[in-house]
């Protein structure tokens, strides 16, 4: 279940209009959600990453880092990668983020993670039989969009343009957000839910999101207050996640 556009765009205004602030319009609503949508998300590596540095409490819903990573395995994707020449192709994989996973789908025996190398590692170990990577203990190498895999007999009978053994887990750019619109008789904007597009954070940050849309609302009317005031909120809140 994701934050409801329309929900989150009437409060906005709600809040705006409460003592005759000013008016946000959809298509400012809409460039400003998609704004504070993708700021959540990228925090949340950096949240993650502060995290994984600290003790976990080990009860049931007070975990952070599994917190964290329940919020971003709504973006968490799985797509095997074209084979085109030498290398996987993931350029077409046009709402890629970040590589997670990369898995070597042997034949028998099941799955195999690959190993991540940087460039000079990852030639440099093949020139010893001692260090070189074999089936059962693959690497890649990840540049351009590209995905180079060793040793090469794992691409071995796919032709340019197929799906290989490989497969990766990723994590998706969240989407535009849209409040959808049609024009009413007198001028009116009423809700469309058809070509709405929804926000894909979960329902626990509406709160946030509902802030952070505020202090670039208070941006575009120049108030002062409603800046001050949201900001004050987001600083408390994020002082209470971290105590």
């Amino acid at each position: 279940m994701a934050i409801n556009v329309d929900t989150v765009y009437k409060t906005v205004l709600s809040l705006l209009n409460k003592e005759q602030r000013g008016y946000m319009t959809p298509d400012e609503f809409n460039r400003v959600a998609t704004q504070v949508q993708l700021e959540i998300f990228e925090k949340y590596f950096d949240d993650l990453n502060q995290q994984l540095r600290v003790p976990q409490a080990d009860v049931d819903y007070a975990d952070r880092i599994t917190a964290i990573d329940e919020q971003i395995s709504v973006f968490k994707r799985f797509q095997n990668p074209t084979y085109v020449a030498n290398y996987f192709d993931l350029s077409v994989i046009t709402d890629l983020y970040r590589i997670g996973t990369v898995v070597y789908n042997t034949p028998i025996g099941g799955p195999i993670e690959l190993e991540r190398l940087p460039r000079s590692s990852f030639y440099n170990i093949q020139r010893s039989p001692l260090t070189a990577s074999t089936t059962s203990f693959p690497s890649y190498l990840y540049e351009n969009n590209r995905l180079y895999v060793s040793p090469a007999t794992i691409n071995v009978g796919f032709t340019a343009n197929t799906p290989g053994d490989i497969s990766i887990d990723y994590v998706k750019k969240p989407s535009s957000v849209s409040w959808g619109f049609t024009v009413g008789n007198l001028g009116q904007y009423n809700y469309n839910p058809i070509t709405s597009t929804q926000f894909e954070l979960l329902p626990s940050e509406q709160t946030t999101v509902i802030l952070k849309i505020l202090i670039y609302a208070g941006l575009i009317i120049e108030d002062r207050t409603v800046i001050q005031v949201a900001s004050g909120q987001v600083q408390q809140q994020q002082q209470n996640s971290k105590s």
